[in-house]
């Protein structure tokens, strides 16, 4: 199958790694990659929308047009973004007077939102579309014994009647993910609370932060699992901010689910950017006998 790629904004810029990995993994997976010219920032679900509503949508409905013209629904690797899309198409696909209001301001680019794609977070669309099954056709390299502690993170779930992902309260689509690999998930207590990241606090979010972090600590596992670039931030570079302030080391390495696939798949950890994160997953080296 094919479908336009929409990349956003964070994950080329900070996070290439976690793009590449993605299109090295997608590629055994029958997945034909369209990438289409004109996309910009999605833009952020949280304090643009906040801000600036109208703005907001028709910015996102101009993203939404550029796949429509090329007839392809669109998938994308951030959750974020995915928030966004989805929930812009829902809302001028359900409001004719908000879609009028959007279509005048895009007509000054000579564009019109026709409500005629759909919008995917990747991994819905392996599942979807692809078939669990497929993952574990693809696995060369099993990640036997390797524990996964995962976070869904806020935005893939919920509103759940716009993402139509899984169950927010009892979801199971990264557990499957995982398991299709070889790999263990497993739950932990905090395994539902936001990353910290879109609080407007100056203590919060770095506590939210630990807070996750240490239950997952507590889980012994060797990896954290998750499918957010701005998940990733807040406990990738988060963990050395907490070092930093309270003295605390978690050692927790997080990593973006498509560079665990692809270690599955036989690629090597620096193929899939594993070398530049900052807290290095040793253990899971170490039990599938690779190394940085």
């Amino acid at each position: 199958m094919k479908a336009a790629f929409f990349p956003g904004c964070l994950i080329p810029t900070k996070y290439p790694h976690m793009e590449l990995a993605v299109r090295r993994t997608l590629e055994p997976l029958g997945v034909e990659i369209v990438d289409l010219d004109g996309f910009s920032c999605c833009p952020d679900p949280i304090f643009f929308q906040a801000s600036d509503k109208i703005g907001w949508l028709t910015l996102a409905a101009r993203n939404l047009t550029i796949a429509e013209e090329a007839g392809l629904s669109i998938f994308t690797i951030c959750s974020g973004c995915t928030g966004t899309l989805s929930e812009a198409n829902h809302m001028l696909k359900e409001d004719a007077e908000l879609r009028e209001r959007v279509n005048r301001r895009l007509a000054r680019v000579g564009r019109e939102y026709r409500g005629t794609v759909s919008v995917r977070h990747i991994v819905a669309l392996i599942r979807d579309e692809i078939g669990i099954e497929c993952i574990r056709e693809s696995v060369t390299r099993p990640l036997t014994g390797v524990r996964v502690a995962l976070h869904y993170g806020c935005h893939l779930l919920k509103p759940s009647n716009i993402m139509n992902v899984d169950d927010p309260d009892d979801p199971q689509i990264l557990h499957q993910l995982v398991e299709a690999i070889g790999a263990e998930p497993v739950p932990h207590g905090e395994r539902f609370l936001c990353c910290g990241k879109a609080c407007v606090d100056v203590d919060l979010p770095l506590e939210m932060t630990r807070t996750v972090l240490r239950s997952i600590k507590e889980a012994g596992v060797d990896c954290m699992g998750l499918i957010c670039p701005t998940c990733f931030s807040s406990f990738d570079t988060g963990q050395l901010l907490i070092a930093r302030k309270t003295g605390e080391k978690l050692e927790v390495p997080p990593i973006y689910y498509f560079q665990l696939l692809g270690l599955a798949q036989g690629l090597a950890p620096a193929d899939v950017g594993l070398n530049r994160h900052r807290i290095k997953p040793l253990s899971l080296f170490e039990k599938i006998g690779v190394t940085t």
